[in-house]
């Protein structure tokens, strides 16, 4: 079988080399080809091109390199049908991913699976409508979707989420986490500014404003951040006027498990946790770190924001676990006092907020079959039907 996968970032690299891993445990003889990172390449993907050139979000964001972004689709899509895989599989970023499949649905009736349902439940139900029409199949992380998604008329299965299928760091991964960056037995705050250029830049400032105020009350506490390898060097500028003597966890000259078995226990070893909105809000769970949530966008993309969002809340923890035990600090309440506050608040009574982690991951299949192989059976299944 020959699978044409495209992941757009680090959260889709990490479903795609769970599945990818998956569907080789299936059929041995499988042959990968598309776009991926680190995870997915050490799956056997030789990346057409690097998957960091797709890592940008917003419409302020995207605007510069407009015409680059439609050049890679349309090599994409063109490099689809000149190998007529068996299945297109693209990976989250739908508006890279879902342009592709269109020009390949255009002209050709390869098999086309998305893996992340839109959440068409928070904003912008019509994508599901639009979606159908050059998607055959969506494998969705949350239990709530395959409704959304087949009154679309789309196939839906539910496979979970990969971030359940994780190891939990153990007291000697964290001692040695501790060892290794001199951090002693101080209390760790860990900071995850993002994972693109854009969010990082308008993310950075504000969060170390917060840590400054939070800190004032903890001048022991140390600051931890964890990054992707193509940010490294962002993120080391922009924390060097953070309090807490930063520490950047650099996974540029490790190998891949290395770096992910890092970044587990640097997650782990935190007492608390400032956050991007996003997946990452999983990966903390799976720890069990308790958290703030903080984002803010572009101006112009907050305000398209601000009338699709239909919910009073973006965290998945949140979502999956029913509750509202993350606070969130979000566009215009993302300020350095309201941060600070929400830091204090949680580090003062985390037990709900673990327990509605505990919920989480269980609702999203921890301890049942893990997600990547539930992943690959389904689009073999719903192939073979």
């Amino acid at each position: 079988m020959r699978v044409f996968l495209v992941a757009g970032e680090p959260s889709g690299d990490r479903l795609g080399g769970a599945l990818m891993e998956g569907l080789r445990s299936l059929d041995p003889q499988v042959q990968f080809d598309g776009v991926g990172g680190p995870l997915m390449q050490a799956q056997g993907l030789q990346s057409r091109f690097p998957m960091a050139e797709l890592s940008v979000m917003g419409l302020v964001e995207v605007l510069p390199k407009f015409f680059h972004l439609k050049r890679r689709i349309s090599e994409t899509a063109q490099a689809v049908l000149d190998t007529q895989p068996d299945v297109l599989i693209t990976i989250d970023s739908p508006d890279f991913s879902l342009r592709v499949a269109k020009l390949v649905k255009a002209s050709s009736t390869i098999r086309t699976v998305h893996y992340v349902a839109p959440s068409v439940w928070a904003w912008r139900p019509g994508r599901a409508d639009k979606m159908a029409k050059v998607i055959d199949h969506v494998l969705a992380l949350l239990p709530f979707e395959p409704p959304y998604m087949e009154r679309a008329g789309m196939e839906c299965d539910f496979v979970g989420h990969p971030v359940v299928n994780e190891p939990v760091a153990t007291g000697e991964d964290i001692a040695a986490f501790r060892l290794a960056y001199d951090l002693g037995e101080a209390p760790i705050v860990l900071t995850l500014p993002g994972s693109r250029g854009g969010e990082i830049d308008r993310l950075a400032p504000v969060f170390g404003d917060a840590l400054r105020l939070y800190l004032q009350d903890s001048p022991d506490t140390r600051v931890v951040v964890p990054t992707v390898a193509h940010m490294v060097d962002v993120v080391t500028e922009h924390v060097r006027s953070w309090p807490g003597n930063p520490v950047v966890v650099d996974p540029r000259n490790m190998p891949s498990d290395d770096a992910v078995a890092q970044k587990r226990a640097a997650f782990a070893a935190a007492d608390l946790a400032l956050a991007a909105s996003g997946t990452v809000s999983l990966e903390l769970a799976a720890q069990a770190t308790p958290m703030v949530i903080a984002y803010k966008l572009s101006w112009l993309t907050q305000k398209m924001a601000e009338r699709m969002v239909k919910l009073d809340t973006v965290t998945l923890v949140n979502l999956v676990s029913d509750t509202r035990t993350v606070p969130e600090c979000l566009l215009d309440d993302c300020q350095p006092e309201q941060i600070a506050a929400a830091l204090r608040q949680v580090a003062d009574a985390p037990t709900g907020q673990r327990d509605a982690m505990a919920t989480t991951m269980e609702r999203l299949g921890r301890g049942g079959e893990a997600p990547g192989l539930r992943a690959a059976k389904a689009v073999l299944a719903r192939m073979s039907a």
